[in-house]
């Protein structure tokens, strides 16, 4: 992984966790992934005349990436109701590294070099500690948000997979990521209006700026994970795409006042030592 590659997806993890934690829109959970769909999807537009239209072989992994997207915002929402987020989103975001590159060993024939390994290994251990020890009292987890979290996983791995080999058999990751999030954002309209009817449109009307914003914030992140997986292992991109978790944890001790433990001390050598792994394997 070049050095402009790894900062750039530094980049990307910082903003994916600037805008989950900054932005609140008072909508439910389903109307509120909806919403940040169609921000994405919104912007994506605009960028659609300037870049080619995939070739015919790249639109199943398009197709594909869709289907994993809509199965990964289902578990996603299934993990809110079931148990504590504080511990589920993270339990799904570290294990998905994990299964990215054994994914990519099968799917992409693409086996980590060693010190990338230990990368993954680490950085997901971090992120699962700081997920159950690294803050409050947080309940227990009861099987079905495990289930459910774990699910989650499984469908981001999925579309990581089939975004970073679409994106590499595209044209330009420009190209593949403008047309996946404009199909994919008319997908999830088509799915709101079938799942809530017509009333939703309102309530999304409503909080139109936060969608833009979110957005544009989380289509950028995304773009730059898809271009740099086209320059580097998808595993590797995928794990450091995690460091998202820290930049969180960050936000939460510097801007609103938590306390740094010794499980959350813990918890950020072993991702900080996961990245320079990845950095140097």
């Amino acid at each position: 992984m070049t050095l402009s590659v790894f900062f750039a997806v530094l980049a990307a993890a910082a903003m994916h966790a600037i805008w989950n934690a900054l932005v609140k829109v008072h909508l439910d959970r389903f109307l509120s992934i909806t919403l940040m769909t169609l921000g994405m999807g919104a912007v994506a537009l605009l960028a659609l005349p300037f870049v080619g239209v995939p070739k015919a072989e790249v639109w199943p992994y398009i197709i594909a990436s869709m289907i994993f997207h809509m199965g990964y915002r289902t578990f996603l929402i299934g993990a809110y109701k079931a148990g504590d987020f504080a511990q589920t989103y993270p339990l799904a975001r570290g294990t998905a590294p994990l299964l990215a590159a054994l994914g990519g060993i099968v799917v992409v024939a693409e086996v980590p070099a060693p010190l990338a390994i230990l990368g993954i290994v680490l950085l997901s251990a971090g992120t699962l500690v700081l997920s159950f020890r690294g803050g409050a009292h947080l309940e227990r987890l009861n099987l079905r948000a495990v289930g459910f979290a774990l699910g989650t996983s499984i469908f981001i791995a999925g579309y990581t997979l089939s975004d970073g080999s679409g994106a590499r058999l595209a044209a330009t990751a420009s190209s593949y990521a403008a047309w996946l999030f404009v199909c994919d954002a008319a997908w999830a309209l088509v799915l709101c209006l079938i799942f809530r009817g017509p009333k939703a449109l309102p309530l999304l009307a409503r909080d139109w700026k936060a969608g833009v914003y979110t957005g544009v914030l989380s289509g950028a992140a995304y773009w730059i994970v898809m271009w740099a997986m086209t320059k580097a292992p998808i595993a590797s991109v995928a794990a450091l795409r995690e460091t998202s978790i820290l930049f969180a944890m960050m936000i939460s001790v510097f801007a609103l006042g938590e306390k740094m433990t010794g499980w959350r001390g813990a918890a950020v050598l072993s991702i900080v030592a996961g990245v320079v792994a990845l950095r140097l394997g």
